[in-house]
């Protein structure tokens, strides 16, 4: 070991708490806008989580550069939490 403190997880952090953006309103703008473009949005924010290029959304109405705001593990979080929330605990 080299002295380090192990037993604490460190927390990095890009954004201040009020700045940060909410993942709710990235993923529905981003759906609104890959709708209006004509895509399936379930199939290019799938692609997206999974593979991280940011080609799979739109830039129209600047989607590409708000999904990318967040952590795509944010994402899969939300996304994981809506449907336990909707669908398992109703």
């Amino acid at each position: 070991m080299n002295g380090q403190n192990t037993t604490n997880t460190q927390v990095i952090g890009f954004y201040k708490e009020t700045e940060r953006p909410n993942v709710s309103d990235v993923l529905h703008m981003v759906y609104d806008a890959l709708v209006e473009k004509g895509y399936n949005p379930i199939y290019q924010i799938t692609g997206y989580i999974m593979s991280g290029d940011p080609t799979y959304i739109t830039s129209h109405r600047n989607a590409r550069s708000l999904i990318m705001k967040v952590e795509r593990d944010e994402i899969l979080e939300e996304l994981v939490a809506n449907y336990i929330d909707t669908k398992i605990k109703k």
